[in-house]
């Protein structure tokens, strides 16, 4: 049986997490992240355009060395794969092995004579837009996956001083604090962060509009999903362009907090192997996800 497998069964047992050592780094990590964002915080220097909607920072690039560094120091045998550096790096003692993430390939196999492939997921900055611009929403997401599934999660807010944690075999929390998804009892109440996309896109936004109190965008997927563990959002729909970056420590806090958490097909929400900005989620609590699924995958009433 994988440690993920054996992990997984461990809930609500009252014992340690197997995985709390690499939780309280990652929370470490994502925390000293944290504090360079806002020392740099309307301060940003260059600006450098990544595509017609997407931007970095120089403040990305040190938040992800910052964390880079800690990991190499602190787990110098796991593997490393980083927004920023577009790299998959080996952390061991030898020549450090390397493959574009433009080649859209999955991660390489765990290190030979190793039982399990240990590989940190780092977003140094999700929200890039909403930072250089001064709008005070975003975060450090880190994940660090087991044989290319999350075992652990931290997603943490600065402008808040909020840090959002779990691993694969224990609860969900925020600065320490157990948290659970919503209970609302009719989806008409429902305030849910949504950006659809594909075809019908409008028609099926409208559809799911007509049944929920409101959506919103936030402009970083990770806390957007993070809130789906406390109930801020009820729900989370992002029909595509999600890497395993944007999602692996979220995606997992929001499951260990009680969501049903799959890709917008009511598949399995996370593959490391998936190409890039390919991902889609749906995060929801059991009682109405069903629904939500529904609407997003039929086709809807012109």
């Amino acid at each position: 049986m994988s440690p993920i497998a054996s992990a997984s069964t461990g809930e609500g047992s009252g014992t340690a997490s197997a995985f709390q050592a690499d939780l309280e780094l990652a929370v470490e990590m994502a925390r000293d992240s944290g504090r360079l964002l806002m020392d740099r915080y309307e301060r940003v220097e260059q600006i450098d355009y990544k595509g017609a909607r997407d931007v970095v920072t120089e403040v990305d690039h040190l938040s992800e060395e910052l964390i880079i560094r800690a990991i190499q120091d602190r787990r110098p045998g796991d593997t490393i794969l980083a927004e920023e550096s577009g790299d998959v790096v080996r952390g061991d003692d030898g020549p450090p092995a390397t493959i574009s993430t433009a080649s859209q390939a999955p991660l390489p196999d765990p290190l030979p004579g190793r039982a399990i492939g240990r590989t940190w997921v780092i977003d140094p900055l999700d929200g890039t837009v909403n930072y250089a611009n001064g709008i005070p929403i975003f975060c450090v997401s880190i994940a660090m996956l087991v044989d290319g599934q999350p075992a652990v999660g931290v997603v943490h807010d600065p402008t808040r001083g909020e840090t959002f944690a779990a691993a694969i075999d224990g609860a969900a929390t925020l600065d320490a604090r157990l948290i659970a998804v919503s209970d609302k009892e009719r989806l008409g109440d429902y305030v849910i962060s949504m950006a659809l996309g594909g075809r019908a896109a409008t028609l099926r936004a409208r559809a799911i509009r007509k049944r929920i109190r409101v959506s919103r965008s936030m402009g970083s997927a990770a806390l957007a999903l993070a809130y789906v563990a406390n109930g801020r959002f009820d729900a989370f729909i992002q029909w595509g362009g999600l890497s395993s970056w944007d999602i692996a420590a979220a995606g997992l806090i929001a499951a260990r907090a009680g969501a049903t958490v799959t890709d917008v097909h009511g598949g399995r929400w996370f593959d490391v192997g998936r190409a890039h900005r390919a991902a889609g989620v749906l995060a929801a609590p059991p009682a109405h996800h069903p629904v939500l699924l529904k609407l997003i995958t039929e086709p809807p009433a012109p």
